[in-house]
C-alpha cells in the first residue's frame, strides 16, 4: 500500500514538536494508563507545613503548585531554558525561589549544606551525594523516575538501541542506600500506552529526543509505515511506560 499521502501529515506533526513542551496536542489521540501510586499524596505524607521544600527539575511548575506548600518555603530548579523563563514569570511571581541549573546530573546545586527538610524529584536526574549534602539530618528525598525499560516497544520497532536499561528500581535503591539513606517506600509499574495514529508517535518521538535521537519522518518513514499497518490492523499501537518511585530518609 502507498502511504506517501500520509507523509506530509506526519511531517506537520514533526514540525509542531519544535513549538514547545506541550502534550495537549496528543489529547484523545493517546491513551495512557495511570501509575499505581499518587505522587502528590506521597509527597504530602512526608512534608510538614513549616518544612523547607526543594523541587528538582520542576518543568513549568505545574506539579509543584498542586502540592500547595507555602510559597516562601518552596524552592525549585530547572535546566531547560524555556521552562526556566516560564518559571521566572509564574513561580517567582508567587514568591517561590527559582534557580537555573546546568548539566545533566544535578551534581552542583546552588544551595547550602543541610538546607532542606524535603527534596522532591519527578522525572529528573539526581546525584545522591549532592542530595545528602543539601538535606537536613532526618530529611526526606522522594523521587519518581522514568525507568530504563520505558518506550521499549516503540524503540524496538523504530530500531533504537536502549542505553538506560540499568536505570531500575533495584539499582537506584542500591545507590540511595549506599549514600546514607534508608528507603522507606518503593514501588514500580509498567503502564500501557495506546497510540491511535502515527502522527502522535512522530510528535512524541521528536520531543523525547533523548530516547529517540536524530528522529525524523524522512529517515524513519518505512518504519513508520510498519506502525501504520499495525494501527490499521489493531486500532492502536501499544507501547509500555516504565515508572518507579522511592521515598528515603537521610540517616
Amino acid at each position: 500500500m502507498d502511504y506517501s499521502n500520509l507523509k506530509e501529515q506526519w511531517i506537520t506533526e514533526e514540525k509542531a514538536a519544535f513549538q514547545g513542551w506541550d502534550f495537549s496536542r496528543l489529547n484523545k489521540r493517546r491513551e495512557e494508563s495511570p501509575v499505581e501510586w499518587d505522587y502528590i499524596k506521597i509527597v504530602r505524607e512526608y512534608l510538614k507545613s513549616d518544612d523547607l521544600l526543594l523541587d528538582m527539575g520542576t518543568g513549568g511548575g505545574e506539579v509543584l503548585l498542586t502540592i500547595k506548600h507555602p510559597y516562601n518555603l518552596t524552592y525549585a530548579t530547572e535546566a531547560y531554558e524555556p521552562n526556566f523563563q516560564l518559571c521566572k514569570k509564574t513561580l517567582a511571581s508567587l514568591g517561590i525561589h527559582v534557580a537555573k541549573v546546568y548539566g545533566d546530573y544535578n551534581d552542583d546545586l546552588p544551595y547550602e549544606n543541610e538546607m532542606f527538610d524535603v527534596v522532591i524529584n519527578r522525572h529528573e536526574s539526581f546525584d545522591m551525594k549532592e542530595i545528602h549534602r543539601i538535606l537536613k539530618p532526618n530529611g526526606f528525598f522522594i523521587t519518581q523516575q522514568v525507568g530504563g525499560k520505558n518506550d521499549m516497544n516503540l524503540s524496538d520497532i523504530l530500531g533504537y538501541k536502549r542505553y538506560f536499561e540499568h536505570h531500575t528500581l533495584e539499582n537506584n535503591i542500591d545507590i540511595i542506600e549506599n549514600n546514607g539513606f534508608n528507603v522507606i517506600y518503593k514501588n514500580e509499574c509498567f503502564p500501557e500506552v495506546k497510540f491511535f495514529d502515527v502522527g502522535t508517535i512522530v510528535y512524541f518521538a521528536k520531543i523525547i529526543e533523548w530516547e529517540f535521537p536524530g528522529f525524523s519522518v524522512e529517515d524513519y518513514f518505512v518504519k513508520l509505515t510498519d506502525i501504520q499497518k499495525e494501527i490499521e490492523s489493531n486500532g492502536f499501537f501499544k507501547n509500555i511506560n516504565h515508572r518507579f518511585i522511592i521515598a528515603a530518609n537521610k540517616k
